[in-house]
């Protein structure tokens, strides 16, 4: 049961980090003023885009650690 959570875990932090980093990037490069704009918005856009993305980032490693140890509960003798 914990390798399915920590599988839709993954998921779910991949999807969220995926989608928010993408965004990011988007936003990051698009067209539409001067060429100082974008080191301009560089702080704004990791202020919005960073926060749901470290937190994507963490629900994938957890899962990621959940698996794992799941696996280990199994397996205690193998690494």
């Amino acid at each position: 049961m914990k390798e399915v959570l920590g599988g839709i875990l993954m998921a779910v932090g991949i999807l969220i980090a995926g989608g928010t980093g993408l965004c990011s990037l988007v936003m990051l490069f698009s067209p539409g003023g001067e060429l100082g704009s974008t080191l301009s918005m560089l702080p704004l856009i990791a202020l919005f885009g960073g926060i749901p993305f470290a937190a994507g980032a963490g629900c994938t490693y957890a899962g990621y650690a959940m698996i794992r140890s799941a696996r280990n509960d199994r397996n205690p003798g193998e690494q």
